[in-house]
């Protein structure tokens, strides 16, 4: 069996930054377990596969250890190989995932897509958090991820997680963020329960952090840079329920899987 292979940078307008992505289309879906040891073999923070439909594509997401309901950098690469790879001839993809319908739209050199906002509700700071990533937390909030925040920019860029404690205190996903001089709030993200240390930007977690961002700054529309090693920016337009996040793409690599 062979299988076409494409290795896309998301939320970056150049390769070997933002976040990379592994991207497969398939023309029917395989056993789970051998979906997941791809994803495992590219060793990459998450794998997309897809698989036509009448409608558009069904989309799934799996990091190197599961597979996850919801992930913007993956689907951000997996439209741009669709857009600008496969020949497709419009410039609207409908999704089917296991988090809803995802509409993505091409404008220009803009990838744009619609999902669903997570706004977070306050929660206590959990025991031992702050000691865990290595910087003092003002508060946390929780929606499928740990929201921190700290006081400053400064600590976002400082923290040091000790990841086997954060994944000791909650077995999901952590954000850390803060207010920006030069954005309106930058984030790192940490997922040690799904075998990420740090993901270097994360659309899903803009869905959880532009809502709390646009309360915070009586705005609808966010510029955001995740400030991991890599980096990327995403800009975040607050709909009602819904979260417009639009970046770019740079692919680096086209190639063939041999089964």
């Amino acid at each position: 069996m062979q299988l076409p292979f494409f290795h896309v940078d998301a939320f970056t307008q150049k390769t070997l930054q933002g976040n990379p992505a592994a991207v497969i289309p398939l023309t029917a879906w395989l056993d789970d377990a051998l979906l997941q040891k791809i994803a495992a073999e590219n060793n990459v923070s998450e794998t997309a596969f897809f698989v036509p439909t009448d409608k558009g594509f069904h989309l799934r997401w799996f990091t190197p250890t599961t597979e996850v309901p919801l992930c913007g950098h993956a689907t951000l690469a997996a439209s741009s190989v669709i857009f600008n790879e496969l020949g497709f001839d419009k410039n609207l993809i409908h999704f089917e995932t296991q988090s809803g319908e995802l509409i993505v739209l091409k404008k220009g050199d803009d990838i744009i897509m619609d999902f669903p906002t997570k706004a977070p509700k306050p929660c206590p700071i959990p025991a031992g958090l702050s000691e865990a990533l290595g910087v003092p937390i003002l508060e946390t909030h929780e929606n499928h991820f740990v929201l921190c925040v700290v006081k400053n920019e400064q600590d976002v860029l400082n923290a040091t997680p000790d990841h086997n404690a954060l994944a000791k205190i909650a077995p999901g996903e952590f954000i850390l963020t803060a207010r920006s001089r030069d954005y309106d709030f930058v984030s790192r993200c940490f997922a040690p329960g799904h075998g990420i240390t740090e993901d270097p930007v994360t659309g899903a977690a803009h869905c959880v952090s532009a809502p709390y961002w646009a309360d915070k700054l009586g705005k609808a529309t966010l510029r955001a840079r995740q400030v991991s090693m890599r980096g990327g920016d995403v800009t975040c337009t607050l709909k009602g329920n819904r979260v417009e996040l639009m970046g770019q793409c740079s692919l680096f690599l086209k190639g063939t899987i041999f089964l």
